[in-house]
């Protein structure tokens, strides 16, 4: 067979909005990647409820000491148990009801033992007290640790950011997504001069009296480790309210001295138009306790639950620039829709497991593309989807390997607003798929996940079995591609070539300015009954269906 017409997709690397660094596909683990990634018995033993993170941080020095109280719940009986810190930081002392108690350390797994069987049902507590020099991040987001920079005032200007490295790369807590608190308070302390902004609600200040002030914020809601974020600074405060879905939600601002003027128009032009869409696609803000903040960080951004790091520099686009490469995309702040559209897809909803950040960076990159749709039309928004394809490498799987905290290749973020397009055209009903995304966020709400929780949901609520079109695009780093042959007798057949063995995408083809038709190729080789259909008419989809197509004589 002759092949005479191929649609190839432009593969180039374009900027994304990575909110981590990605573990090449060949990589080896060893005993430290297990000990982070793994839910050993030593792990599940416990079910943490509740930590008090108390931390000074000494800017000029770098240096940070404090403590943590874990609040826990005893799964099953136990005397030994398995948290996380990483072995540049010093562990002073690990304290339970006066005592204290010896402990083991393994690379930045640290094991502890109690004096007697912990019985299961118990809720019990211990508090760990460490000092030391935290990482430093050297290029935030995309490494982890502490970025400690100064603003153009020679003020210390202080961020944290950790995903995908661990946050017990600063803090000392059970450093795995699958165990969320479901409260948390957060008192950081600072030099005098110098304000803290953390997540959740403001609790006050404390003046210590040697020169530092606490500032205490308290989260109302399940949080995942990752998102638990210092950002100090010289900042000034404003607030705003939306009204939304569940009544009213708070809005602050915490921004440089130096921003106030150009962030408050900036603010205003963003935020209440992202809610406004995103609480009409996904359902009622997540976090309506803790409220909404914006925090301005020198690093780009994060999505830290109800204190949304900033640094966008006030402009649209990513940087100023559309990745997408349509113009829809500098028509609104790239970082102040994108890491809140992670409230939902994220921090709502949290993958249990790294080797699952798709669920988080795929259903984020795609909210992109809603918010456009909400404010300027369907087409719009899949234009911008469409021109992401740009940015595709196609080179690894979206999905990581489990247990040993590994992600995915970064195709999850483009490639996987692309996938979630073609799911919407195949349920060719867009409130069923509102509602589909509603109704995830409302069945896993407050919840962490896995594949088989989104595919599963998301196939039963479509009326459609799509298991093989997400393990296609998120278990294989290929794309399928869709094979004609016209028979010199006019029958047309077609197939997909794919690495998925049961994969049957329905896909919508035509004849040339005619109206597009749903066909069902498998792997085997299907009769295509369109009346006139041509090699030289044939037009598939590929607008919508990110796939290759191929036709043989």
């Amino acid at each position: 067979m002759k092949p005479s017409l191929i649609l190839v997709c432009l593969l180039c690397v374009t900027v994304t909005a990575a909110a981590q660094l990605f573990v090449p596909a060949n990589q080896l683990f060893g005993r430290a990647d297990s000990l982070r990634g793994q839910l050993t018995p030593l792990r599940t033993c416990y079910d943490i409820s509740y930590y008090h993170l108390d931390v000074k941080v000494d800017p000029d020095a770098r240096h940070i000491s404090g403590s943590n109280l874990f609040r826990f719940t005893a799964v099953e009986d136990f005397s030994r148990l398995q948290f996380d810190l990483f072995d540049n930081l010093r562990i002073d002392s690990v304290m339970y009801h006066g005592q204290e108690l010896p402990f083991k350390r393994e690379y930045n797994a640290v094991f502890i033992d109690f004096p007697a069987p912990v019985a299961k049902g118990r809720i019990d507590s211990f508090v760990v007290h460490y000092s030391g020099h935290p990482v430093q991040a050297k290029r935030a987001p995309w490494d982890g640790g502490f970025d400690f920079k100064k603003d153009s005032n020679g003020k210390h200007w202080i961020a944290t950011a950790c995903q995908g490295l661990g946050a017990s790369v600063w803090w000392p807590n059970k450093d795995h997504q699958s165990d969320e608190v479901d409260s948390m308070l957060i008192s950081i302390s600072v030099p005098q001069g110098l304000t803290n902004v953390s997540n959740g609600r403001f609790r006050g200040r404390e003046d210590l009296g040697d020169g530092y002030t606490r500032f205490n914020w308290f989260v109302s809601n399940p949080i995942n480790n990752y998102n638990v974020a210092v950002n100090i600074g010289d900042y000034v405060h404003f607030a705003d309210t939306f009204h939304g879905e569940n009544g009213v939600l708070d809005l602050d601002y915490w921004v440089l001295r130096e921003n106030e003027a150009k962030a408050k128009p900036h603010f205003r032009a963003n935020v209440k138009p992202m809610l406004r869409a995103f609480e009409h696609w996904f359902g009622p803000y997540p976090f309506y306790e803790d409220g909404y903040k914006l925090v301005e960080t020198a690093h780009l951004g994060m999505e830290h639950q109800s204190a949304v790091a900033y640094g966008n520099k006030y402009q649209n686009g990513y940087l100023g620039r559309d990745g997408s490469g349509t113009g829809w995309g500098n028509k609104w702040d790239f970082i102040i829709i994108h890491e809140s559209g992670h409230e939902w897809f994220g921090n709502n909803i949290t993958a249990s497991d790294i080797a699952d950040m798709w669920i988080h960076e795929s259903f984020t990159n795609y909210s992109e593309s809603l918010y456009i749709d909400y404010h300027f039309g369907k087409r719009a928004g899949q234009e911008y989807v469409h021109g992401n394809r740009r940015g595709i490498q196609n080179l690894a799987p979206i999905i990581g390997t489990y247990h040993v905290n590994h992600e995915g290749s970064g195709d999850m973020y483009n490639k996987g607003g692309v996938l979630h397009n073609m799911v919407r055209t195949i349920i060719d009903d867009d409130e069923k798929w509102r509602q589909i995304l509603r109704g995830l966020n409302k069945q896993f709400y407050h919840r962490t996940v896995d594949y088989g929780d989104i595919v599963d949901y998301i196939s039963k609520h479509a009326g459609k079995d799509l298991s093989s079109v997400y393990a296609q695009y998120v278990r294989h780093a290929n794309i399928p591609t869709l094979e004609f042959y016209f028979n010199p007798d006019g029958k047309v057949f077609c197939r997909w070539i794919a690495d998925e063995p049961a994969f049957n995408m329905p896909i919508r083809i035509r004849t040339k300015g005619s109206k597009y038709q749903f066909i069902q190729p498998t792997r085997q080789l299907t009769p295509v009954s369109i009346p006139g259909l041509t090699r030289s008419n044939l037009e598939v989809d590929t607008f919508n269906f990110y796939v290759g197509v191929l036709v043989n004589e």
